[in-house]
C-alpha cells in the first residue's frame, strides 16, 4: 500500500491503547490514541482518520454511542472494535451503525494489521468511486 493509514486508538485502558499505539507506529502507521469516546470526537473535529480502533466498555461514553457519533461525523471512516468483551448482542449493533470488524482483545498483531490495511483500502476504493460518481455528475463545459 503506497500511503499509510491514519489510525485512532480509543481505549479507556492508557497502558494498552499506549502499548498498542507503539507497536502500529513501528509497524509504518500513523496512529494517535484517545483514552475516550469524548476525546475520540474532539479529535475527529481537528483532524481526519481512515481507520480507528474502539474499545466498546468504556466510561461515560461507551463504544456503541461513540460508532454512533463517529458514523454521523464521517461515514467513511472505517471502524475496527477491539474488545475483551465478548457479546453478541454487541456485535450485532456494532455492524447495524456500520463497523467494519469486532476483534477480541487480545488480538495477534499480525491479523490486526491485515484488518487494518483490508478496513483502509475499502475505505479508499469507497472515497475513490464517489469521486469518479461525482466527476461523472459534474457539468461538463465546452
Amino acid at each position: 500500500m503506497s500511503v499509510s493509514p491514519k489510525v485512532l486508538i480509543v481505549d479507556d485502558e492508557e497502558r494498552f491503547r499506549t502499548t498498542l499505539g507503539k507497536l502500529l507506529t513501528v509497524n509504518g502507521l500513523d496512529v494517535k490514541t484517545v483514552g475516550s469516546g469524548s476525546l475520540a470526537l474532539e479529535e475527529l473535529g481537528q483532524s481526519s482518520y481512515d481507520v480507528i480502533l474502539l474499545d466498546v466498555k468504556m466510561p461515560e461514553m461507551d463504544g456503541v454511542e461513540t460508532l454512533a457519533q463517529i458514523k454521523k461525523i464521517d461515514p467513511n471512516i472505517e471502524v475496527i472494535i477491539l474488545t475483551g468483551h465478548a457479546s453478541v448482542d454487541v456485535a450485532v449493533e456494532i455492524m447495524r451503525l456500520g463497523g467494519y470488524e469486532y476483534l477480541l482483545k487480545p488480538c495477534p498483531m499480525d491479523e490486526l494489521m491485515e484488518k487494518i490495511e483490508t478496513a483502509h483500502e475499502r475505505k479508499m476504493a469507497r472515497e475513490q468511486r464517489a469521486q469518479k460518481t461525482e466527476a461523472t455528475r459534474a457539468p461538463r463545459t465546452s
